[in-house]
């Protein structure tokens, strides 16, 4: 199962969109810590998610793990499965409020950081880390019969 996990067959190409989504996920995560008033609790209470003082930190701190294991490709398949999360969650309590306020185009425009971090977040949970990962280095050490 381990292996299964770590493993992946994904070309050299996929460090492209692990430093795209490992990115964008640890600076947010950690604008969400730095400016909690404007990009954290602050703006988690304004828009109605429940206990925001909780919210905003635990939510700063899961994209700040998860996107600096995508970037360095360790437990990769893993890490992409809270940003998915995350990344539904803004979809629906940002996005569709806009798209019931100013229409279907306002909402595609606003949502295309999301729709892509999403996608980059699925995909990488589908084709795992590539060879240029920590992942790949760990499915290495692990035999076919190992169960770790």
């Amino acid at each position: 199962m381990w292996r299964r996990i770590t493993e992946s067959k994904a070309p050299r190409a996929v460090i492209l969109i692990r430093l795209l989504v490992g990115a964008v996920f640890l600076s947010e995560g950690i604008q969400k810590v730095l400016f909690p008033d404007q990009l954290g609790s602050g703006r988690f209470a304004k828009i109605g998610l429940p206990s925001p003082d909780v919210l905003g930190p635990f939510v700063g701190s899961a994209e700040i793990a998860c996107g600096a294991l995508v970037l360095v490709g360790m437990f990769t398949r893993m890490a992409a499965i809270p940003l998915l999360i995350i990344m539904a969650v803004a979809l629906v309590t940002t996005e569709l409020p806009i798209r019931a306020q100013q229409g279907f185009w306002s909402m595609v425009h606003e949502a295309r950081t999301d729709w892509s971090m999403m996608l980059g977040a699925l995909f990488l949970l589908v084709v795992g880390a590539g060879p240029w990962s920590v992942d790949r280095r760990l499915a290495d050490k692990t035999g076919p019969d190992d169960v770790v």
